[in-house]
């Protein structure tokens, strides 16, 4: 049996509305999706999990009626959509659905995931596996490896972004380095992003979904809606129908290759050197952190000193500045490395 999730036909497009809230939305966004070729599968939401109780919570079977006249009008394009309960899956196999998908909300939780992962043993099924929550890469890695467990084997993966304490104008922040950590071990896994629920915004759907594919992601999933101002849920993050074949339009698919340029291999090269110099100085720091430690348990002192710190994080920042750096990113390095020290000192 071919896979859904075939990284040979990159990039893997699945587009379609956040929630399936008609019959006649599903039959005009399918009909556009379907007159594109760049568009591998479909998918809808069919049960919504929400913040606060009161919210539109889905169609639930309803939907799934409306997934099977779409598919006897389109057979070529399949379906998906998101499970949450065992009893979720076994309605997907009573229909007209290809694929499902693991929420954020749900992939955080290994008893779910793991309940999930033996009702899909023996389906058919493709397996969509969206990030936890939580940037917990090893959370993200367990539900994947439950499912290959279970004998799942078209899996893909799909970054769409953390719940953080500042999301930097993003309703998700990317924190792009856990995906690139989680393609880092298990390099044989699809790996696809959601601009949509990294964005939150629809002005913001198209750079991320171009960013993912500088990054090397092998595909999309993109809410599009016939009438996106009107949906009954994430309206602001869902494209046109027009918006959204203009995205397609207008992404660059980069060539990559496991050969380099001369000057693009020595500019790498000298980016080991400069790795590794990073590497010996952050151990002699290290070093340094740890006599300090021993000193301050001498004098009876608190290994944290908040007036001290505030210093390095000042100086820092204003560093950074006179050296053309992002700042944030400055303060990020540096409250981890003074994460360390401490730990050290103990």
């Amino acid at each position: 049996m071919d896979r859904l999730f075939n990284v040979s036909d990159k990039p893997i497009i699945i587009a379609g509305p956040c929630s399936a809230e008609s019959l006649h939305q599903l039959q005009s966004v399918s009909y556009h999706l379907q007159s594109d070729s760049r568009v591998a599968m479909m998918r809808i939401g069919v049960w919504k999990p929400r913040t606060r109780p009161g919210g539109f919570e889905g169609m639930g079977e309803p939907a799934l009626e409306w997934a099977d006249k779409v598919h006897s009008l389109y057979p070529g394009l399949p379906i998906c959509c998101e499970v949450a309960r065992p009893e979720h899956i076994e309605l997907c196999q009573q229909h007209s659905i290809d694929a499902v998908w693991i929420g954020a909300r749900t992939s955080v939780n290994p008893f779910l995931v793991g309940e999930l992962a033996e009702t899909l043993r023996g389906t058919t099924l493709g397996v969509l596996v969206k990030n936890p929550i939580t940037p917990d890469v090893d959370l993200w890695m367990g539900a994947i490896e439950r499912l290959l467990k279970a004998g799942i084997v078209d899996i893909a993966a799909v970054h769409r972004g953390f719940s953080t304490y500042n999301n930097f104008g993003y309703r998700n922040n990317p924190l792009w380095e856990i995906p690139i950590e989680l393609r880092r071990r298990m390099p044989q896994l699809p790996l696809l992003c959601d601009p949509s629920h990294i964005a939150g915004r629809r002005d913001l759907v198209a750079p991320v979904a171009q960013m993912s594919l500088d990054l090397h992601f092998d595909g999309l999933m993109v809410e599009c809606h016939d009438d996106p101002d009107s949906a009954l849920t994430d309206s602001q993050q869902q494209l046109s129908l027009t918006d959204f074949t203009a995205l397609l339009n207008n992404l660059k698919v980069r060539q990559f290759s496991d050969t380099a340029p001369s000057d693009l291999q020595r500019m790498r090269e000298q980016l080991d050197i400069i790795d590794t110099q990073i590497l010996k100085l952050l151990s002699q720091r290290m070093k340094i952190s740890k006599d300090i430690g021993a000193i301050k348990h001498a004098h009876n002192m608190p290994i944290y000193q908040p007036s001290r710190w505030q210093q390095v994080l000042d100086r820092q920042i204003q560093n950074a500045k006179q050296m053309g750096l992002d700042e944030q990113f400055v303060k990020d390095i540096t409250e981890k490395i003074h994460a360390e020290s401490l730990r050290m000192q103990k």
